[in-house]
């Protein structure tokens, strides 16, 4: 996010630095001017909910629901589009005379992408920007489903640790926590998928509606592996006697998300997320070195099938 933002305003100048004869071209300030601020004042705001949204995620505040999220920048957008074509009007714009084609185009592009979201209100995936908005678990309404947090009726293990305010997408049943997934894992005899993620973490949003979603992944990952999200970022406090100070990250240990990040820093040496590891019931890596950001379905499904071939050496050799 911040290298995006310090990307968009060096590229001005990195631009201007080396065509200079293009400032001699450009038209003097006035409405145009007020225009393209406008245009980026509404956008700034539409991607400012995003920093907010994932605060509100980490800190559990519940503000910004996926369909609160949805909605708000479905009104941005109709402004920004109702703007760009002469229907709204602010004090400092000049009148205008007729649509130019690059405002026309524009503002078709803002009504276009308003209506993509509108489905989202009601539970649709909106697979393009699942990255940005909130995940699907904060909808409380979907639609051909019952209100209230998205859960498969059909889990009767007794409640996990950290599962009343985490959640994994898919209707995955997973676990929060390493060491109760370790454990769980030992005793049905199958290897660990462990998922370094974060509420932040908008790769981690993409892989899983794009990747995790695919059904050959998702069965996998349902039927194969026992997996374990461990949120690096998540601000919930420890309990006084799990809190420790951390040498390697150089801090004292007293959230959730900071056992999980002191965890893959010191057993992985990053904390890079997404991270996906694939471990045995001996806590050995399967497969080394472990991958990140992967889109390529088919590379993934490797990944994934290459552990669990050598998870069942491993069973057969001991």
């Amino acid at each position: 996010g911040m290298f995006g933002f310090s990307l968009a305003l060096a590229l001005i100048f990195v631009v201007f630095a080396i065509f200079p004869s293009w400032m001699t071209s450009l038209p003097k300030s006035g409405g145009w001017l007020n225009a393209v601020k406008v245009v980026l004042g509404l956008i700034e705001i539409a991607l400012a909910l995003k920093f907010l949204s994932t605060a509100d995620l980490a800190y559990h505040w519940g503000i910004l629901d996926r369909e609160v999220f949805i909605a708000i920048w479905v009104v941005i957008a109709f402004i920004l589009g109702f703007y760009l074509l002469g229907k709204i009007k602010f004090s400092h714009d000049s009148d205008l005379k007729y649509i130019s084609i690059p405002r026309l185009f524009l503002g078709g592009a803002a009504f276009v992408f308003a209506f993509y979201l509108i489905p989202g209100l009601w539970g649709a995936p909106l697979k393009a920007v699942s990255a940005l908005v909130p995940p699907l678990s904060t909808q409380d309404f979907v639609l051909n489903q019952e209100s209230g947090p998205i859960v498969d009726s059909t889990i009767t293990h007794p409640k996990r640790k950290y599962a009343d305010f985490l959640e994994i997408p898919l209707k995955i049943d997973g676990f929060f926590d390493y060491q109760e997934a370790l454990a769980y894992a030992k005793e049905n005899k199958k290897p660990l998928f462990l998922d370094f993620t974060g509420h932040g973490c908008v790769n981690c949003r993409e892989m899983e509606a794009k990747v995790w979603s695919d059904p050959r992944v998702l069965k996998k990952l349902k039927e194969d592996y026992i997996v374990v999200s461990l949120y690096t970022d998540d601000k919930t406090a420890l309990p006084e006697g799990e809190q420790f100070y951390s040498k390697i990250l150089s801090t004292k240990v007293n959230t959730v998300g900071k056992k999980f990040k002191h965890l893959q820093a010191e057993r992985f040496n990053t904390i890079s997320q997404p991270y996906y590891v694939l471990l045995g019931t001996d806590e050995k890596e399967l497969v080394s070195p472990p991958i990140g950001v992967e889109f390529n379905i088919d590379k993934y499904l490797q990944y994934l099938d290459k552990g669990l071939s050598e998870f069942a050496k491993k069973q057969t050799n001991e």
